[in-house]
């Protein structure tokens, strides 16, 4: 048995906690480890968690996929270090490649929404088809499109004016805090009482809001740093009412793709598993079969 993973079940969900490098220790939800299919890395966004996955992880592993859904840096409370600088892309992305080696997983498919898509979209570039079967990123187009539109695209400028807001201190955390967590609550789609719950018991822990923002404070989309083209085959699914991301740098995101490439683009909004789980999800299985 691996001494760095901790199985248990909790409220009908199967867990591991898997400690990795430097001791952190990551939650997350896991389901099929015994099925003989390929396996299935889900990244979640922010305000989320991996509880966002749950629906998804039982259909995964109904149809013999092993799934694993990490609650990520500074979500997970054993794996939610102080300083800012240990939340830059390059180390979260590390965070997934080191969750997957603890589950003696050396290539597996990879589906992001939110920041989870940027992670996602930053693993691909470092390891291409080297390690990423497939790529499924959810709202968050590839990341040089993304930074070219916040530059130049009006509508993603207006779109994408809470980054830098999110980016000040203190200020956020004030704000999503105010009259028991009313800002923040208003961000989620769910109608799911149980999985709003299970989002509030991570974020009322002492400093996981700031820890879970210090994801942009530590990041800059627009920045000069480019991940490049990208050699594995895409699933992006978009949302025509998403309130942050426009359709300039979702457009743009195909001229990046040196491989099989989709745009999905449907009448949902940012939060595109609660708007229209059941299309999202034959979709991702066609994508994961083919």
């Amino acid at each position: 048995m691996n001494k760095k993973i901790k199985y248990y079940n909790k409220d009908n969900e199967k867990f591991a906690d898997v400690l990795i490098k430097n001791d952190l220790i990551f939650t997350c939800r896991v389901d099929g480890l015994n099925n003989s299919g390929s396996t299935v890395i889900l990244l979640h966004g922010f305000p989320e968690t991996s509880k966002m996955w749950s629906k998804l992880i039982r259909i995964l592993a109904d149809n013999n996929y092993r799934v694993i859904a990490p609650d990520q840096r500074g979500y997970s409370k054993k794996a939610s270090p102080s300083r800012v600088n240990d939340y830059k892309i390059n180390k979260l992305s590390q965070d997934v490649i080191d969750i997957a080696e603890a589950f003696n997983t050396d290539k597996f498919h990879l589906i992001g929404h939110d920041w989870g898509s940027a992670v996602g979209w930053f693993l691909c570039s470092l390891y291409n088809n080297k390690k990423i079967m497939s790529y499924t990123p959810l709202s968050v187009p590839h990341l040089d499109a993304f930074a070219d539109a916040i530059k130049n695209d009006k509508v993603q400028k207006k779109k994408s004016f809470y980054l830098k807001w999110f980016r000040l201190k203190f200020i956020p955390e004030f704000y999503f805090k105010i009259f028991n967590y009313k800002n923040l609550k208003s961000l989620w789609r769910s109608s799911d009482i149980l999985e709003i719950e299970s989002y509030m018991k991570v974020f009322i822990q002492k400093k996981r809001l700031t820890t879970a923002l210090n994801w942009y404070r530590a990041n800059n989309f627009r920045g000069n740093r480019k991940i490049g083209n990208i050699n594995v085959p895409i699933l992006m699914i978009y949302g025509i009412k998403d309130m942050a991301i426009g359709e300039k740098a979702v457009d743009e995101t195909k001229k990046y793709i040196d491989a099989p490439f989709k745009l999905l683009k449907i009448k949902a909004s940012h939060w595109l598993i609660q708007d229209s789980f059941n299309l999202i999800s034959k979709e991702i299985l066609k994508h994961l079969k083919n």
